[in-house]
């Protein structure tokens, strides 16, 4: 029984193949960033599909798709045809529309019914915005032709005919009632979403329709909850830092953990048929690789093996500092105000440095989302995985800000392991059982200094935080 696996990301799609033993790479396509204007992310919705047709002529009995989460789109229920682009997750074009609505009294609202806080982060204000400023949507959706939806719903629905989507991405969206498990009427209302024009919430796993290729779609699930299956992660405190584009901190809690204000967010890790959904804290660093991509576009290195280690004294602890709020501040913070910034460069300050303090910004940042959940739920040893999270500095700099044992994963691909695991658990097909493997020791950092530094983070936070407040034009300038 073969699986394939297609993690379809924000910078490209992978494919692998699970033969039941091991993992295949068998395909990967990157795909165009847009960036139409200042803090607009924008996809060619038809280049990504044209990249899952690619991957799927690989031969495989079962698929499984992770998508991107909190991106999404309109489209012409007729056709397929999408009335305009993919609006990605890092996108903050509706950061004002956010503003207006927390000043309208609607965050507790929404915080009651999906759990999540008012961020450009979410689908639902970016869902809000293509009916107010698409005519083309307005016109279809008057016309009962309107698709609305993230990435998944409308990859299922051209490929395998089905307009549907997971429970997990659903609950990434700002529309759907966490408890309930449904489309909230309300949310709906408050985001400006017709709810007539939103997918079938289906669970994670099941009998999902036949694609093009002939293969059964078999799971589809957002990547960060894929990835988290992938970790091994099933016991409540089990998690997982993912270092992408942003870097995510992912628990499973013990039931539905709802926090009293906006800091770790609740979410649907999976759900099998049949079975109550799983729950999960999620906590999203908005800047990580891009941070260090970006850095390396400015020159301040030129290969990724110069910034794997630094002697001597850290940047921190020499008052060099950096705060990687490129696209703004997420979990716990929320606050898509706040800019990055380098603070305590002097005359003797060279690239090096400036890259010590950003790879340790990154690790902070990190830090504060991962103790934030913690103090929800308790979190044990952490895995990591990802292409940061390569970078034996980074890592030796977190673990020295946590309490828990941080292990590198046994494979970097933890999102299509995962969705193979998963989908191999959902058809109940058993794999060759092998001897355990020795434990990955876990990675140790100095610990000593990690009140002070996370104390000195905070207050540079803060001031940077209310800076950009004063200094950034207002959304009506």
């Amino acid at each position: 029984m073969k699986v394939l696996a297609i993690d379809q990301g924000t910078t490209s799609t992978r494919a692998m193949i699970h033969d039941g033993q091991v993992l295949h790479p068998v395909m990967q396509r990157a795909h165009r960033q847009i960036l139409p204007a200042p803090g607009h992310v924008e996809h060619d919705p038809d280049e990504l599909l044209q990249s899952l047709d690619i991957a799927l002529r690989c031969e495989a009995d079962l698929v499984a798709i992770a998508n991107q989460g909190e991106s999404c789109l309109g489209w012409d229920a007729r056709d397929g045809r999408p009335v305009g682009p993919l609006i990605v997750w890092q996108d903050d074009r509706t950061a004002a529309d956010c503003d207006r609505l927390r000043q309208g009294g609607a965050g507790p609202e929404v915080m009651a019914r999906a759990g999540l806080p008012l961020d450009p982060y979410f689908s639902a204000s970016k869902l809000g915005w293509i009916m107010r400023h698409v005519p083309e949507a307005q016109r279809l959706a008057r016309a009962g032709h309107l698709r609305l939806g993230t990435t998944d719903a409308f990859f299922r629905d051209r490929l395998t005919g089905r307009f549907e989507t997971d429970i997990a991405t659903a609950s990434r969206t700002s529309l759907m009632n966490l408890e309930k498990g449904e489309w909230d009427e309300t949310l709906c209302r408050i985001f400006g979403v017709p709810i007539s024009a939103l997918p079938a919430i289906t669970p994670t796993a099941g009998e999902f329709g036949r694609l093009p290729s002939g293969a059964r779609l078999a799971v589809s699930i957002v990547d960060q909850q894929a990835a988290l299956y992938g970790h091994g992660c099933r016991a409540p405190g089990d998690a997982k830092i993912t270092f992408g584009t942003g870097a995510f901190v992912q628990c499973l809690t013990d039931g539905l953990i709802r926090p009293e204000s906006p800091g770790p967010l609740p979410t649907i890790a999976w759900q099998f048929p049949g079975a109550p959904p799983c729950h999960a804290l999620d906590g999203a660093v908005y800047a990580a690789a891009a941070a260090v991509d970006w850095a390396k576009s400015l020159g301040l290195f030129s290969d990724y093996h110069e910034i794997n280690a630094f002697p001597g004294t850290s940047a921190i602890d020499r008052g060099l500092l950096f705060l990687p709020a490129l696209a703004g501040l997420g979990c716990p913070h929320w606050d898509r105000a706040a800019r990055g910034a380098w603070f305590g460069m002097t005359l003797s300050t060279d690239r090096r440095d400036m890259m010590q303090a950003l790879l340790e910004g990154i690790a902070l940042r990190v830090a504060e989302a991962a103790r934030a959940i913690d103090a929800l739920q308790p979190l044990r040893a952490i895995s990591v995985d990802g292409g940061l999270a390569r970078n034996a500095y980074l890592l030796r700099f977190l673990s020295g800000l946590l309490t828990q044992p941080i292990r590198p994963a046994r494979t970097v691909e933890a999102t299509a392991l995962g969705l193979a695991d998963m989908t191999f658990a959902a058809e109940g097909i058993s794999r060759p059982t092998t001897a355990p493997p020795d434990p990955i020791p876990p990675i140790s950092g100095d610990r000593s200094k990690a009140g002070d530094r996370i104390a000195r983070f905070s207050r540079l936070r803060d001031a940077i935080a209310a800076l950009s407040a004063e200094t950034l034009p207002s959304a009506d300038d």
